[in-house]
């Protein structure tokens, strides 16, 4: 292969990548597949995929093209080369709104197609639930289809001309009239006029197979219709002319509720005649809370549209009357829809987990029926689940009798992938029982091909072939696709997994304690690669610095895969590859709430780094920060913050301090508190309140570093009547004599002292043998709190998420662990819980910042919000993360991207707020982030309140 990579590199201008990591992340998509490339390229145009094309059919290698890998059926991995068109070929050429046309590059994102045709009223019609990642040459591949395919159709319905390179390099613009066909191809679709006119189910989702049947003269002889949903196997798309559709002006959601998902199926069809927008279903087992809608046990999505609001509602109301519903509701708020639809866009991903915890996997993800049998034809599909011992949870397009399920198959024993084979093969007769299509929006690939002489018979499959020699004599594109299929069951991504159970520290409760398990987790639907953050969503902020896959957790969950397998990475826990991905991980934890399938990969990277560095020297800032606690501590018991302060002032010797530790220059150092918290509240005197006992968590950053907000919160918590106490600094090792409270001279005597500690920089820094014993000693510590009743509060939100998660799957060996997590709360969670009748100071200011990543990742926020509301706070907080992220954007070769996190929306929020808001921040990172970048100085709650109680608010925004 290195005179091939040679002569690549010599013919393309973009980027070739033979190496380690590059084949790694492109080894899968969102299949059960895995199929290991020899090399990448990033084509920068179509002179560039000529190129490759020329140069890989000199060496009889294959080409597979790829878009957004989000393919469930395969075909978007491949042996040979993989062209990666996402990262150059990725544009909107041109728009134009009068003839309602776009002219796309194969890489370009939908959103951002459809973020561009917004202003003018315009929109591309197919929306495929995956629309923030997936890529218009993808959707054209697979002839995707999405929710609103009821009312525009397929993505074929939707292209004008494709501009098209053959394996050849012949370069073909594909259009009606027989535009653009290679030679032999009309000669061949003519000898089979009669085939093509009675051998092809007409349904609105048949995806599978050629679609020869659109170069019938009576269909236009439509060469770029039938291109669509090739699979990459006929040509390479570099450009596309695509149709725009008008967009309502205004919508409305009907959600329909149902006794099951039967009857929901059975009254799809019936609302057709309405011409909603989307008609999509779903059941019960796969929401994770049903209190937004309303009530049944299954639902249909209708959506209306309309010139004006009040007629979207009336069209809703309609198809409501008639529905034979169980209840129904009708939503006419932007934000609500949206929170409804994503119930619906999660299902992909939630439907990867059974309610019990068992995997599920794709494999008979889309099959389609004739939308009026889609009742009749679910019973006897879940009949069929039930006679081969399988569970699967329904859903999908059930206005074009399309089915999404993801099945708990055993892809992991020999027998259990024959079980896959013998229901997959069944199941394929029941839907050509029922007329319709193997594949009914994502195209046949590796899972679906084989079967493809059930559904069309011997001697059209034949004709496929054919048609796939027209295009393609030397079988150079993605071979093994749709013709000439490699077996279903063969090529399944979990046979490279070690079937033993993998050394790990952490615990992986999730996943029965099985590393692979939690690692599986990662379907590859992809979520994390979305270019713009919506909403509070964190995921995945390095993602969008870089635009690397590498760095998306996606890429990061593939090579810790391929690191498992020891195919391709093949040093296993030294691998400099994976630990190069994982440096720009911020451990931010956005991807154990936003990713569908709570991929946690802040817990994979501390794992990995621990094993990484096993008897080896650490990274200089593992020392310098990784254990902060310890040199906060000695500073404190010297007393020597002033002189440290001094120093770091003076900016040679500061240098020489980052240099040493591993800091980036770019930053400054904090300035130590002239005074801890803990010696404050040592010489406050008696405390207020009567109330509820609380025990106030004196974290590092508060103790150290900002113990103006543990003062806040002591003022704040006495005012709502709460009884505040400190966690205990002796370990008696004595028990308690008489009364059970007493101590005897013997215990006080031999009690050690210490400081409790969530272990935070050792997890985060993967220093994990370190953070048990931190934590043994912090329960040890604490257990006379936990034989009270009373709440622990953590106002530094990553130590709360540390104690909460961190801490019981660490030492899940430990129950004080889990008793620990569970008293854990949060400012606002304590006065929500303890002090429901105390009301807040009325501050009536605008507020601005941003919600903590691992506050909305593991906490919520949904006290925080009630508690700011009614203190008159007004206005969302910026979701994303301030890119400091702890140790992160202080370690040496993090500031830019970490500079970049914070601009994506934090720093523009603030920047744009009014003068007169309030700045909340409640972790010390993202206060410390606004300081250094923006000049701004930010508060946490507890400050703001307090201040509040006092009179009002004071200060300037500017340090």
């Amino acid at each position: 292969m290195s005179d091939l990579e040679a002569e690549l590199r010599k013919a393309v201008r973009g980027d070739v990548g033979f190496d380690v990591t590059s084949r790694a992340l492109v080894t899968m998509d969102a299949s059960n597949y895995r199929r290991v490339p020899v090399g990448v390229v990033a084509p920068r145009d179509a002179q560039d995929v000529a190129a490759v094309l020329e140069v890989c059919r000199a060496h009889g290698v294959p080409v597979v093209a790829r878009g957004g890998g989000t393919s469930i059926a395969g075909q978007a991995t491949g042996t040979g080369v993989v062209l990666d068109f996402t990262r150059y070929m990725n544009r909107l050429v041109a728009l134009d709104a009068d003839a309602r046309t776009a002219v796309v590059q194969p890489g370009l994102v939908l959103d951002r197609l459809q973020e561009a045709a917004a202003p003018h009223g315009l929109r591309f019609g197919p929306d495929p639930s995956t629309h923030s990642r997936c890529t218009l040459g993808g959707m054209i591949g697979n002839n995707s289809c999405g929710s609103h395919s009821v009312a525009w159709g397929t993505t074929a319905d939707n292209v004008r001309e494709l501009d098209v390179l053959t394996a050849r390099g012949q370069r073909l613009r594909l259009g009606q009239g027989w535009a653009g066909a290679p030679d032999g191809l009309r000669a061949l679709a003519e000898g089979e006029l009669a085939r093509l006119r009675t051998g092809f189910p007409e349904l609105p989702r048949r995806i599978s197979g050629y679609a020869l049947d659109a170069l019938l003269p009576e269909k236009g002889a439509d060469v770029a219709r039938s291109f669509c949903g090739s699979e990459g196997t006929l040509g390479v798309l570099t450009e596309a002319v695509v149709d725009l559709v008008e967009a309502p002006r205004a919508r409305a959601l009907a959600v329909l509720g149902y006794a099951d998902e039967g009857a929901a199926a059975e009254s799809a069809a019936g609302l057709l005649p309405y011409r909603p927008l989307t008609v999509e279903g779903m059941a019960a087992d796969l929401v994770r809370s049903a209190a937004e809608l309303p009530r049944g046990g299954a639902w249909l999505f209708v959506e209306t549209g309309g010139e004006s609001a009040g007629e979207a509602r009336a069209r809703a109301e309609t198809i409501v009357r008639a529905a034979d519903v169980v209840d129904a509701r009708v939503v006419t708020d932007g934000a609500a829809q949206r929170a409804l639809w994503r119930i619906r866009e999660d299902a992909s991903g939630t439907a990867t987990r059974m309610p019990d915890g068992t995997e599920a996997w794709p494999g008979w993800e889309d099959c389609a029926v004739p939308p009026a049998r889609l009742g009749a034809y679910l019973r006897d599909f879940r009949a069929l689940l039930t006679a081969h011992g399988l569970r699967g949870a329904p859903y999908g397009h059930f206005g074009d009798g399309c089915i999404h399920v993801r099945i708990d198959f055993d892809l992991l024993t020999e027998a259990g992938v024959g079980r896959f084979r013998r229901f997959s093969e069944e199941l394929a007769d029941l839907v050509v029982v029922y007329g319709g299509s193997l594949s009914g929006e994502h195209g046949d690939g590796q899972a679906r091909a084989e079967l493809l002489p059930r559904m069309y018979g011997d001697e059209t499959v034949a004709l496929f072939e054919r048609a796939k020699a027209v295009w393609d004599p030397d079988d150079l594109l993605n071979p093994g696709m749709l013709v000439r299929p490699a077996p279903l069951d063969s090529g399944l991504r979990f046979a490279v997994l070690p079937r033993e159970p993998v050394d790990v520290a952490f615990g992986y409760p999730g996943d029965g304690g099985d590393f692979t398990a939690a690692v599986r987790r990662c379907v590859g639907v992809a979520k994390c690669r979305t270019t713009t953050a919506s909403g509070p969503a964190v995921m995945c902020p390095s993602y969008r610095a870089t635009g690397e896959e590498r760095h998306s957790t996606r890429g990061r969950a593939r090579l810790l895969h391929e690191m498992l397998a020891g195919e391709v990475v093949t040093d296993g826990w030294r691998s400099e590859e994976v630990r190069e991905a994982l440096d720009l991980c911020l451990s931010c934890k956005g991807c154990r709430s936003d990713c569908p399938v709570e991929v946690d990969m802040a817990t994979y990277k501390a794992e990995f780094l621990h094993h990484h560095y096993a008897g080896r020297r650490r990274p200089a800032a593992h020392y310098s920060m990784g254990r902060l606690p310890v040199w906060l501590r000695w500073v404190s018991r010297t007393r020597t913050a002033p002189l440290v302060n001094a120093l770091a002032g003076v900016r040679p010797l500061a240098w020489v301090a980052k240099r040493v530790g591993g800091i980036a220059v770019e930053r400054d150092i904090p300035r130590l508190a002239g005074e801890t918290f803990s010696r404050w509240w040592r010489g406050r005197g008696p405390g207020g309140g009567s109330g509820d006992l609380v025990v106030l968590w004196p974290d590092t950053f508060t103790e150290h570093l900002s113990p103006s907000v543990g003062r806040a919160a002591v003022r704040v918590l006495e005012a709502a009547g709460l009884r505040v106490a400190l966690p205990p600094t002796l370990r008696m090792r004595v028990r308690p004599v008489g009364d059970g409270r007493s101590r005897s001279a013997a215990a006080l005597l031999t009690a050690r002292r210490g400081r409790v500690c969530c272990g935070l920089t050792y997890v985060s820094t993967g220093q994990l043998d370190h953070a048990r014993v931190v934590l043994r000693r912090t329960l040890d510590l604490m257990e006379p709190v936990l034989d009270t009743d009373a709440p622990v509060v953590v106002l530094e939100p990553s130590c709360a998420a540390a104690l909460r998660s961190d801490l019981p799957e660490l030492l899940h060996d430990d129950p004080r662990a889990a008793g620990l997590a569970a008293r854990v709360l949060t400012f606002a969670e304590t006065l929500e819980r303890h002090a429901p009748g105390w009301r807040p100071p009325r501050l009536d200011r605008p507020a601005v910042g941003q919600t903590h990543c691992h506050q909305h990742a593991v906490l919520g926020d949904t006290a925080d919000r009630g508690l700011r509301e009614a203190a008159g706070l007004d206005g969302e907080l910026a979701g994303g993360c301030c890119g400091l992220a702890g140790n992160f954007g202080f370690e040496e070769g993090h500031f830019e991207v970490s500079a970049t996190c914070a601009e994506e929306q934090l720093l523009p929020s603030v920047r744009a707020a009014d003068p007169s808001a309030v700045v909340l921040a409640d972790g010390f990172s993202c206060r410390t982030q606004l300081e250094q970048l923006a000049g701004v100085r930010g508060r946490h709650l507890a400050e703001v309140l307090a201040e509040g109680l006092d009179g009002g608010l004071d200060g300037p925004r500017e340090r």
